[in-house]
């Protein structure tokens, strides 16, 4: 194909989208302006997330990396964070019905993508096993891992499970529906196996003796993390997008970061 041809399509493709941006433009208002007028953010979170988004039984509050980059957000417009919590199986229609934004160490994914906008990625965080620690050898890859006689224990909804059905569905796929604690399936030998980002398995080992996570820094799939943004909102997206790249920028992102993984 001729420069001049690649260019021309490349020109009107990038034309679509800014048309496609003016329409929303000039047909909503930016969620921005609704934030910063109402002065509340209202964020989607699950709470069974660590060390992104936790809240434990009986706790009035979340924690984790997130729900501090979203107070952190939140305070860049002047507002205050309100945490909404979903589920993992629920989290794109609570998102689009209640929220402004969802912060939960998403997994940016394709069919996430077609019906919301992502922010930039904030962390690359691909999926690792975590086992009992004398068998770290046994699962030292997808094909040692998806076997009959494998017990892989999976939350529902979510790319975890994703991921299992897709690649693992030789083992015996097990849900369990309370993200908190499904560690235990595996400590009180009711499963053997849980695949899940690797930060999240670096961090659960360190509160389970007993687990070892398997190769976290070469995981078995690339991953990024973003935020889920409304779809079409150039406008609020930039905004995120900024407040990011300046929270980075001055050390903010890297010190709540370090503070939940203690």
């Amino acid at each position: 194909m001729e420069a001049g041809s690649v260019r021309s399509r490349l020109m009107a493709g990038a034309m679509l989208v800014l048309s496609a941006t003016r329409a929303f433009a000039a047909d909503e208002p930016s969620r921005l302006d609704q934030v910063v007028e109402r002065k509340v953010l209202n964020v989607c979170t699950t709470g069974d997330y660590r060390p992104f988004s936790y809240r434990p039984d009986g706790a009035n509050d979340f924690v984790g990396i997130d729900i501090d980059l979203g107070r952190s957000l939140a305070k860049s417009l002047d507002a205050e964070a309100v945490f909404v919590q979903t589920k993992w199986s629920n989290l794109m229609p609570d998102f689009k019905a209640k929220c402004d934004i969802a912060m939960s160490g998403i997994s940016v994914t394709l069919p996430r993508q077609r019906e919301a906008f992502f922010s930039e990625m904030y962390l690359v965080n691909g999926k690792a096993p975590i086992v009992r620690c004398d068998e770290v050898a046994k699962y030292q890859t997808t094909d040692a891992i998806n076997q009959p006689s494998t017990r892989v224990v999976v939350n529902p909804g979510g790319t975890n499970e994703k991921f299992a059905r897709a690649n693992l569905a030789k083992a015996q796929i097990q849900l369990f529906p309370d993200n908190r604690v499904i560690w235990r399936e595996i400590a009180e030998n009711r499963a053997d196996v849980m695949v899940a980002e690797s930060v999240e398995v670096k961090l659960q080992e360190t509160l389970h003796p007993g687990l070892c996570a398997v190769n976290p820094d070469r995981p078995l799939q690339y991953g990024e993390m973003g935020f889920l943004l409304p779809r079409g909102d150039a406008v609020f997206k930039a905004y995120v997008d900024q407040w990011l790249h300046l929270a980075k920028a001055t050390g903010e992102f890297d010190r709540i970061v370090g503070a939940n993984m203690k």
